[in-house]
């Protein structure tokens, strides 16, 4: 049988743990991971692009375990009372094909991107970094914010949306984290400026410039987390000229990223390589770092890894007939007799 975990279950085991301590299981997952990477099949998301947004298919496997994510990215589903975001996943065993766990994971995407987010800054931000400018303040802000907050001593938090009701969402949300210092700003710039990491998180499917060449100074890293299909970009390409760039799976990033306004040739480095010691992550003070996130599906096998040891760890979830179970497994049309 199927285990089967949905939102609520996965929302109150979270708040029982602790997001903290979740976020902090995550990237130690996610660090496991990447440092195998060359030990799992990969290949860039298969993605169905309309007009209006993008819905996908994400899969990712080793030698012993599958795993692949349905998600989707729909900037206007607010006018449908609908989140922008929406996913679940399934981990399956490689030697049999069964499925092990089926899973929601809009919340749990949104863990993983900041878990992600902070992996890499862990290596390519200067350690000294006390402030954050956070642009876009949607679905993922509080994650980001609460991640960089408890795990890299971020203690100053600078938002900015065009959306003013979001911020004070933000505002509203973050009023647990007193040590947290929230300051609303009224532009990019005001965020940005002086800022020691720039993370964007916006959601308008198109080429966007948000951050600007002027916005940004030596020692920056930039963590940019929205431009994450074709078509659609945060960042000017001034500001990645003057970077050393950090990428996930470059095949993807280099189809959907703030670098697909690069040229091909234009040198990036896999995050793999640097916390395997093979390339080096920020090598001085005054460098630019740019991690050009778009989500990978090795981060989303992390995820789904944490929250099956999660449910056996904390006796949660159910177990589904997702697949039928047959006493003889050559009859399946058995199960159309009316003794079933």
């Amino acid at each position: 049988m199927t285990k089967f975990i949905d939102v609520q279950t996965v929302s109150t085991l979270i708040r029982k743990v602790g997001i903290t301590r979740v976020l902090e299981r995550l990237v130690i997952y996610l660090e496991h991971d990447y440092m195998h990477w060359q030990e799992f099949d990969k290949s860039a998301r298969l993605a169905a692009h309309s007009d209006v947004g993008v819905i996908e298919l994400m899969p990712v496997a080793n030698e012993e375990r599958y795993a692949f994510k349905y998600v989707n990215g729909h900037p206007a589903n607010i006018e449908y009372n609908l989140p922008t975001v929406m996913a679940f996943g399934v981990l399956a065993d490689v030697k049999t094909g069964s499925p092990i766990l089926l899973s929601e994971l809009t919340l749990t995407t949104a863990l993983r991107t900041a878990a992600t987010s902070v992996m890499a800054a862990k290596k390519l931000a200067r350690p000294e970094s006390t402030t954050m400018a956070l642009i876009g303040n949607g679905c993922q802000s509080e994650f980001q914010a609460i991640a960089f907050h408890s795990l890299l001593g971020i203690n100053e938090l600078r938002c900015f949306d065009v959306d003013t009701s979001a911020t004070q969402k933000l505002v509203n949300n973050l009023k647990n984290y007193p040590a947290l210092k929230v300051v609303v700003c009224h532009s990019t710039k005001e965020a940005t400026v002086g800022a020691d990491i720039i993370t964007t998180v916006t959601a308008d499917k198109k080429l966007a410039v948000i951050v600007t060449d002027d916005m940004v100074s030596s020692g920056v890293h930039i963590n940019g987390v929205g431009g994450d299909c074709p078509g659609k970009t945060e960042i000017a390409g001034e500001v990645l000229k003057r970077s050393s760039i950090f990428v996930e799976y470059e095949p993807q990033s280099r189809i959907e990223g703030d670098i697909q306004q690069l040229d091909d040739n234009h040198a990036v480095t896999e995050f793999w390589q640097v916390l395997s010691g093979l390339e080096n992550g920020r090598i001085s003070a005054q460098e630019i770092t740019f991690f050009d996130s778009v989500g990978f599906a090795l981060e989303d096998y992390s995820a789904l890894r944490l929250l099956n040891d999660l449910t056996d760890e904390h006796n949660v979830g159910c177990h589904i007939d997702l697949i039928p179970m047959l006493d003889n497994p050559k009859n399946l049309f058995s199960l159309l007799q009316p003794n079933n």
